[in-house]
């Protein structure tokens, strides 16, 4: 049975350095922005262009995924548009990284590679490997390979800046989220890696949980978190020690509650809260 899936969403265009403030400014003074020409002259873009913006806000999870023609920000996009409309903090860059790679259904390229490419691959083996995931979710027997291969490309250039003698870290066209640290270049490959342990703070990895749980979870194995759907481990490259290390750090908190004693490696749930509750507890404390 088919599942529903969407490659080249992105119209070849990465999310670039100043798109997301632009198009959450956009819609705050203008509901209908998208409506005249896709919002391009509203943007100062071109058409594809301003169709890739849409793209990407709304596999975010700031758009609406179904909109008529007027558009309003979800309660993560009014949240980024009152703490964060500028994406200084790198929180604010790992909620909109984690709602583009747990979108299976938008954004599939995405969520494939999070959750089930090797940490070390080349391209074409990544092209190899995920043309045939993506081929498990249509009834056809083949797929646009130039479709897969932009996709492909895209993800990479989105997590991954060449820092050559021409490098420029004041280039729009550079990805924000390539300073995640989520992927290197190695030799004729590239390496899945973990973030910093500075870049990714604590509140990212609880969002992720409730997320992946709900609100009302009561317990998880740390395993579940490592490989589960939508885990940490799987969205934020984590490896065991640094997930450990993050879930001490929110048992200090008091957020949750770790229990190792005699192998059980469970988590418990210490307080309710939603995403959004979590997402205002962490701006106006931070």
């Amino acid at each position: 049975m088919a599942k529903k899936y969407k490659i080249k969403g992105h119209e070849t265009f990465i999310l670039r350095e100043g798109w997301l403030t632009k198009g959450l400014q956009a819609v705050v003074d203008n509901p209908m922005v998208f409506t005249d020409n896709y919002g391009a002259d509203a943007l100062g873009v071109g058409t594809n262009m301003a169709k890739a913006i849409r793209y990407w806000m709304k596999t975010a999870g700031i758009l609406p995924e179904r909109s008529g023609k007027e558009s309003s920000l979800t309660e993560l996009g009014q949240l980024l548009y009152e703490y964060d409309p500028y994406f200084e903090d790198t929180f604010s860059l790992w909620l909109v990284h984690l709602g583009i790679v747990s979108n299976e259904a938008a954004a599939t390229s995405w969520y494939l590679f999070f959750h089930k490419m090797e940490d070390a691959f080349t391209k074409e083996e990544l092209i190899g490997e995920m043309t045939g995931w993506l081929l498990s979710y249509t009834t056809e027997d083949k797929l646009s390979a130039r479709s897969v291969r932009d996709d492909c490309n895209a993800l990479i250039s989105m997590y991954y800046a060449q820092k050559d003698r021409n490098y420029d870290p004041e280039d729009k066209k550079i990805s924000p989220f390539a300073g995640l640290g989520l992927l290197k270049k190695t030799g004729e490959g590239y390496q899945k890696t973990q973030p910093d342990h500075r870049l990714l703070h604590r509140d990212i990895v609880l969002y992720c949980m409730i997320r992946m749980l709900g609100a009302e979870w009561d317990s998880v194995s740390i395993d579940d978190l490592m490989t589960g759907n939508n885990s940490p481990g799987r969205l934020l490259n984590l490896n065991r020690t640094a997930l450990n290390r993050y879930l001490d750090e929110l048992d200090n908190a008091e957020w949750i509650s770790v229990n190792r004693t005699a192998g059980l490696d469970m988590v418990y749930r210490m307080r309710t809260f939603t995403p959004s509750e979590l997402i205002r507890e962490y701006y106006t404390h931070r």
